[in-house]
């Protein structure tokens, strides 16, 4: 087993075929400690200084990289037509304490009965969607 305590590189230069593959979901690259196993059965134990990002290198051999990605997830995708619709839903979602991932015209938000009921009260367009979801990080605030 090989021990990763940070990324390698933040992508591989290699082609595809000398690119293994290892799935996680999101929740692992939230965590410092955790296994996995790559494709080909190449077992990994990760003990992070930092957090990884999806893409990146974690181990190279001579022939090959090995290369993290995060696992595509179900979640909602919510568009909105300009900024103060965005900033709206994006707030309602918040009061409900569910992390939210913004783009330039829609908003994306985990699958849970909560958010469904919101959406469906609102009106809010939407649809149910697989993909990687990569939330804002979120940070406390002292008083």
């Amino acid at each position: 087993m090989h021990l990763i305590q940070r990324m390698a590189a933040p992508s591989s230069s290699r082609p595809a075929s000398q690119q293994v593959r290892l799935i996680a979901e999101r929740r692992l690259f939230l965590k410092r400690r955790w296994r996995a196993t790559a494709e080909d059965g190449t077992e990994f134990g990760f003990d992070l200084d930092s957090r990884l990002t999806s893409g990146c290198v974690i181990h190279q051999s001579e022939t090959h990289d090995y290369v993290i990605w995060q696992q595509p997830e179900p979640v909602y995708s919510i568009p909105f037509s300009d900024a103060e619709q965005g900033a709206l839903i994006g707030w309602r979602i918040g009061n409900l304490h569910f992390p939210v991932q913004i783009l330039s015209d829609r908003l994306l938000v985990t699958t849970d009965l909560a958010i469904k009921q919101l959406l469906d009260r609102e009106s809010w367009t939407h649809e149910e969607i697989e993909a990687v979801f990569t939330p804002l990080r979120v940070i406390a605030h002292a008083s």
